[in-house]
């Protein structure tokens, strides 16, 4: 009977979140990671296109990151609304998505054995109040010396040319990454730490978000 009642306890306590989540990108990543950090978001698409015109790359990311909400929010209702958006620094140079495995493969043979910077850009608004806050994070990325052929192969798969800076820690790409210092999820697309510094922000429990 103690055991039953437990897991009543324990079933009420992981309630139904009192609050929705939107997250405001078409991002696959960015929604598996929310998803095994116990949020299920709504997507909702901004349609923002991801234009490069900032020369300094943490204001870029943190100026599309909010483009993305703030195109999201007034068809979100009093949701809690995410948008993100990253890019990789290397050698001073803003590195998104490649438009070709050709450049897929340029990029990958300059950065082999360097190091950059992925930032990733968060903006949360607060659908009942409109109040908006947001943030840059940055983690670097150090690369393996990675061979020829391992390269041709990745680039063949077709990942790079899905992901910011052509690789990811969350695909085939991630053996080629021999360390980084801060967050692994902000290169994947979004830290969770920083969503929960965000929502604290604006007076918000980040369990009050949680899925049941």
């Amino acid at each position: 009977m103690i055991v039953t009642v437990s897991r009543l306890r324990l079933a009420h306590w992981y309630a139904v979140s009192t609050r929705d989540l939107v997250l405001a990108s078409a991002s696959p990543a960015r929604l598996r990671l929310l998803r095994e950090a116990g949020f299920e978001p709504t997507v909702m698409v901004s349609g923002v296109p991801e234009d490069l015109d900032d020369d300094h790359v943490p204001s870029l990311v943190l100026s599309l990151a909010e483009r993305k909400a703030s195109a999201v929010a007034p068809r979100a209702g009093d949701a809690v609304i995410v948008g993100c958006d990253s890019l990789f620094e290397f050698e001073g140079e803003a590195h998104g998505k490649p438009t070709s495995a050709e450049q897929a493969v340029g990029w990958l043979r300059r950065m082999r054995g360097s190091e950059g910077v992925l930032h990733t850009g968060h903006c949360v608004i607060d659908g009942s109040s409109g109040a908006k806050v947001a943030q840059t994070t940055g983690t670097v990325v150090r690369f393996a010396e990675i061979s020829d052929g391992e390269l041709d192969a990745y680039v063949a798969s077709g990942e790079a040319l899905v992901v910011a800076g052509a690789f990811t820690l969350d695909g085939r790409s991630a053996p080629f990454v021999r360390g980084i210092d801060g967050d692994p999820g902000n290169v994947v697309g979004l830290s969770l730490p920083t969503l929960r510094t965000l929502l604290a922000r604006l007076g918000i429990e980040i369990t009050d978000l949680w899925a049941s």
